[in-house]
């Protein structure tokens, strides 16, 4: 298939849609869609000579004649989505298979009062009011074509709406689960709302059968009121042969903390971009990401931070392990605005090849244009410390195990800031399942 081919494939289905929602939508979000399928094809699928995606070729993706996962039937069963959920953890889960909310595979905890969670599509059908002033409101769809593509074609996803001094103890966690007979596309779209003064930990995970090629294009929004806390842990495990894109806009408001820790374990090809606007003072804003890269696989972040007022805090620490012959990117960009005196902002970007063939680009950038603020980037590549691994060695243990205690020392740093215990626990276990050779820790 031409890439062409491609983009009139996905314009055909935006056609389909249309005619088959048309009387269970509103009309804003028509006229929402429409704009979007026009600019994605004004955009056309990114390349290589595109400066943002000059290290990131999504020929793959645009090459392959992937089916809406809504068009092919699949079983849903328990056992599909237990590898995915997270033991032990009492939470609110919405569970979607293949881009649809799965009712029997989720579960409802008590919430206060006012705060909903739900099924996007349900929410378009039976009250639209909750999300349409949010709906769009931190997305790129103008300069993303995968974005646009995403606001054209979604059918379903999450919706988390907190009001004003709403307090939700216990995580949420939205699990998006993919089983593909053949190569399928989903759009899930995720929407978090948090009101002023609410708090809530969002879980945002990622999964799909061991080596089913699927390609997943995912858009997820936050607008997070005035003295507001979210945590959000982003996890994705899913297939080493599936395509993931991935687009995360956040909104901060006055005195919001955010904080957000983005783990990728699997995908054969992921782009994963995060932008958020700091667009009041006292804002804390928190983006880590840990990577772990095999074979020839390509995973490539990237993240803008936006200080548009006065005294805010952002940190970021993104590491990577990259094996084999794949490639890493990491493209992080801090702009401060004018207005934005005493701003505070750190950006470190560390990254482990654990072979020669591995490679990274990595280009942190900052873009200033206040005089009184302190700011500071950096990056680092390495190897492993061969003095480290001769230490372990010299006491008898393995060249494999050793090498997998130094990464997974590496690594730590970010799954300690996982403050849920059991996701924690998850995570270490998926990372000590895909360190070279067999761990001793």
């Amino acid at each position: 298939m031409t890439v062409a081919e491609a983009q009139d494939l996905y314009v055909a289905r935006f056609e389909e849609l249309g005619r088959r929602r048309a009387s269970a939508e509103p009309a804003w979000l028509q006229t929402i869609r429409k704009a979007a399928i026009q600019r994605f094809g004004e955009l056309g699928f990114p390349t290589t000579r595109d400066e943002d995606w000059r290290f990131t070729s999504v020929a793959p993706i645009a090459n392959t004649p992937f089916r809406a996962a809504g068009d092919v039937p699949v079983e849903v069963s328990k056992a599909m989505v237990a590898p995915f959920a997270v033991r032990r953890l009492s939470c609110t889960l919405l569970t979607f298979v293949n881009g649809r909310f799965s009712r029997e595979l989720s579960s409802f905890r008590a919430l206060p009062a006012g705060a909903q969670v739900g099924s996007l599509a349900d929410f378009l059908e039976l009250d639209p009011g909750i999300v349409d002033p949010y709906l769009t409101r931190c997305t790129r769809d103008g300069s993303h074509a995968f974005c646009a593509l995403n606001t054209a074609l979604v059918e379903d996803g999450a919706v988390i709406y907190l009001p004003a001094n709403a307090v939700v103890s216990e995580p949420i966690h939205v699990l998006y689960v993919t089983s593909a007979p053949e190569p399928l596309v989903t759009h899930p779209r995720t929407l978090v709302v948090a009101g002023d003064n609410s708090q809530a930990t969002v879980i945002e995970s990622y999964g799909g059968g061991a080596g089913e090629i699927y390609f997943t294009n995912a858009v997820t929004e936050f607008v997070v009121g005035e003295h507001a806390r979210v945590e959000h842990y982003r996890v994705q495990r899913e297939s080493l042969e599936a395509y993931h894109v991935s687009n995360t806009g956040i909104y901060l408001e006055r005195d919001a903390v955010f904080a957000q820790q983005n783990i990728v374990f699997g995908g054969r090809l992921v782009r994963n971009d995060v932008g958020a606007v700091l667009d009041a003072s006292g804002i804390e804003c928190t983006l880590n990401g840990l990577y772990l890269g095999s074979g020839d696989r390509l995973i490539a972040n990237h993240t803008a931070i936006d200080h548009a007022k006065p005294h805010c805090e952002s940190h970021e620490i993104y590491k990577g392990m990259l094996d084999g012959s794949s490639r890493g990117v990491f493209n992080g960009k801090i702009f401060v605005r004018q207005d934005a005196q005493k701003t505070d902002a750190k950006q470190t970007n560390q990254v482990l090849l654990l072979s020669d063939d591995a490679t990274i680009n990595t280009k942190p950038q900052l873009e200033i244009f206040a005089d009184d603020v302190k700011c500071t980037h950096g990056a680092t590549v390495g190897q492993l410390d061969d003095e480290a691994l001769f230490y372990l060695r010299a006491r008898g243990i393995g060249r494999d195990e050793a090498r997998a205690i130094l990464v997974h020392a590496f690594a730590s740093d970010i799954i300690d800031r996982v403050k849920v215990e059991p996701l924690r626990a998850a995570l270490e276990d998926t990372l000590l399942g895909q360190l070279p050779g067999e761990a001793v820790v």
